[in-house]
């Protein structure tokens, strides 16, 4: 497309996730414009125009009709994640480059309808996973792809919360979502894990899931106490995957669990060379001089006077990225192929979980 114009861009559902992330991102660019918006509920859509839309902003409850709109050139799906291949289908269809939010598909047999789709169309695709674009995580991938950390054959992905049920949507609807913590914020985790240690061939999984305190009345949790009617899918996960090469990685998701370690979206990291971890910022160890180091990396350059290095949010510095691969014709940071063998393993874990024997990969 023509780089003086400006990228018409097209939301599809108006919920939480548009608003807290993709909008405002999008808003802060001078070459796009956001001129459709689509959601079931109607008041939603229109408070999305009225707030990010332009005055002949297209407001809409059924997909088919913002995708009929030839003027738009990229679409973000924001939806549950039950409708996540139907819409980015039918959007790569209609000629449109997609950018969906996490994960990929509720299943695998929908990612991998998005992926066919995507190649056999020739438009562009990408996923949210905006936690790859944080400082901490953008220094450790030139790190690793550097190879200070050596082979790395073993690492952790953490996704643990305390008490932090999301009680509003459809989190805890497990036909809507597929599942839990693990879709939800564990598939965070193992994408960061996965791109810095780039292998994505898994070669079978071991997992097992708990639905221990999701019965809980009266529960304490960040966001009001949760109603166990509703909710149908796991409070933890946890996974053992082994690659083919031999490394193994170990994944733990909760949103709910009695713990005082908390931390999601980060990663350890253990190599032939050395290692690295989240828990404490963004932290490197290894050995030089028969003695050992631990070097503490800042990235969020606190006490310099006027001045930020972090002035790009993660949610900002994706949408910003994004749009320039559709602009400028590059590969979007997140690939579909890397999130589809993330939502492989996830999917595998439940799968382990249900059966209580080791999922194989072909």
């Amino acid at each position: 497309m023509s780089k003086k114009e400006k990228v018409r861009v097209g939301i599809i559902g108006c919920g939480g996730i548009a608003f807290g992330k993709h909008m405002p991102s999008l808003s802060k660019l001078d070459n796009v414009e956001m001129v459709a918006f689509c959601d079931l509920i109607e008041e939603r859509a229109q408070k999305a125009t009225k707030q990010y839309g332009t005055k002949n902003s297209l407001v809409c409850t059924d997909y088919r009709r913002l995708l009929e709109d030839k003027k738009i050139d990229v679409v973000h799906v924001c939806t549950p994640n039950k409708s996540h291949s139907e819409i980015t289908v039918a959007a790569l269809e209609a000629g449109k480059y997609v950018m969906c939010e996490k994960p990929i598909a509720k299943n695998v047999e929908g990612a991998k309808a998005m992926l066919e789709a995507a190649k056999r169309i020739g438009k562009k695709l990408t996923i949210g996973y905006q936690n790859r674009y944080r400082a901490d995580s953008l220094y450790l991938k030139q790190i690793c792809q550097r190879g200070d950390l050596g082979e790395i054959y073993f690492a952790k992905a953490h996704a643990i919360r305390r008490r932090a049920v999301p009680t509003w949507g459809v989190f805890l609807n497990e036909e809507e979502q597929g599942g839990g913590p693990l879709i939800d914020i564990g598939t965070h985790a193992l994408d960061l894990t996965l791109w810095m240690m780039n292998n994505y061939k898994p070669k079978y999984v071991v997992g097992n899931i708990y639905k221990k305190l999701s019965q809980t009345k009266n529960a304490a949790n960040a966001w009001g106490s949760w109603d166990p009617k509703k909710f149908t899918v796991e409070d933890s996960a946890f996974g053992f995957v082994t690659m083919e090469n031999g490394a193994t990685i170990i994944l733990e998701a909760s949103w709910a669990l009695n713990i005082l370690q908390e931390g999601e979206a980060i990663t350890t990291l253990c190599g032939t060379k050395g290692g690295a971890d989240m828990w404490d910022g963004l932290r490197i160890n290894g050995e030089e001089f028969g003695k050992l180091y631990t070097k503490k990396v800042a990235t969020d350059a606190k006490g310099v006077a006027f001045y930020d290095a972090t002035k790009d949010n993660p949610a900002d510095l994706e949408a910003k990225m994004w749009i320039d691969a559709v602009v400028n014709n590059k590969e979007p940071l997140v690939k579909p192929e890397e999130a589809f063998v993330v939502s492989q393993i996830l999917e595998a874990i439940y799968e382990s979980a249900k059966t209580g024997k080791p999922v194989y990969f072909e």
